[in-house]
């Protein structure tokens, strides 16, 4: 979405679920975010939106306000680029909320042609789409299994099929070239599936599930993140208009593995068109999901205070 709605952390989830059919509504902005924020919010849930462009954030959640007639929808700044200022966010939400119910981790920035790094010295996409939600999550977990039944949605990607190795070792690209965009992109989001699987054995019996969802091919405007040729954009958007999902459609699976009942019980699994799927066999690798989890420990500093597993 246009306010780049990072994540959500939800208190107070309504108790009865709704279909998850797409319904017609204005278009005040794009993305993921905003659609899953909105279903909530008309649910009843207490909602606050993590954004990074506060300005832009404001307005989409005034209307969903209006929309919904529900008053209790908040934006607070979120960049998750920077670890200071997911501490800075986590520490506000556990100061202010008495419980937290869902947790949508829904950042997605596009892989950068060049590597680039973050003020903390990690590749900016590993950091955003991954290394941010995991600090985040880690941050929040104690509150989250104080207020069981509670649900933790990583957005992931069927992108994380092109990833044929992975070495956790490397999230930084020291060993390796590189790979540019399409690909760093998707190493991104195969992280975000082991890591939603790792965090699922280690809330065994919390009465918190984690599971990851692709959404879909959905036209969010991530395409216009990437820095390509003006013909090989054109013809992606061209594409990506023909056969894409809007952003309504495309937010249901996300919404389904938040709210629905038939999902209470079901962890550590990966959501495909509102039904598990079988992600890649990487990506279903016990050993390398706890590899990623220890070295994103460390990459992040989290103390031994930090750890509610």
């Amino acid at each position: 979405m246009a306010c780049r709605s990072l994540a959500m952390v939800l208190s107070k989830a309504a108790a009865r679920q709704q279909e998850t059919k797409s319904k017609k509504s204005v278009r005040v902005t794009t993305g993921l975010g905003k659609e899953t924020a909105l279903d909530l919010a008309r649910r009843g849930a207490r909602v606050i939106m993590a954004c990074r462009n506060l300005a832009k954030a404001q307005p989409v959640a005034d209307y969903i306000r209006r929309k919904t007639g529900n008053a209790n929808v908040q934006v607070r700044h979120l960049d998750l680029s920077s670890l200071g200022s997911v501490r800075k966010f986590a520490r506000g939400i556990l100061d202010s909320e008495a419980a937290i119910h869902i947790l949508v981790n829904n950042a997605a920035i596009g892989g950068m042609t060049k590597k680039k790094l973050t003020d903390d010295n990690y590749e900016v996409t590993i950091q955003t789409n991954y290394l941010g939600h995991f600090l985040l999550t880690n941050l929040l977990l104690g509150k989250l299994k104080s207020s069981a039944p509670s649900r933790v949605v990583t957005i992931s990607s069927e992108a994380h099929t092109l990833c044929k190795a992975f070495d956790p070792d490397d999230l930084n690209y020291e060993k390796q070239p590189y790979p540019g965009s399409f690909m760093s992109y998707g190493i991104s989001k195969l992280a975000n599936i082991l890591f939603a699987l790792e965090l699922s054995g280690k809330l065994s019996n919390s009465g918190v599930t984690s599971n990851s969802v692709h959404p879909g091919l959905v036209n969010t405007g991530l395409i216009d993140q990437y820095p390509l040729h003006w013909w090989l954009s054109s013809i992606l958007k061209l594409a990506v208009w023909a056969v894409a999902l809007d952003t309504e459609r495309g937010a249901q699976t996300q919404i389904y593995a938040a709210v629905s009942e038939e999902v209470e019980d079901v962890t550590g699994k990966y959501f495909v068109n509102c039904q598990v799927s079988e992600p890649t066999k990487l990506a279903q690798d016990p050993d390398l999901a706890r590899r990623l989890w220890d070295i994103s420990e460390r990459l992040v500093n989290l103390t031994p205070e930090e750890k509610h597993y």
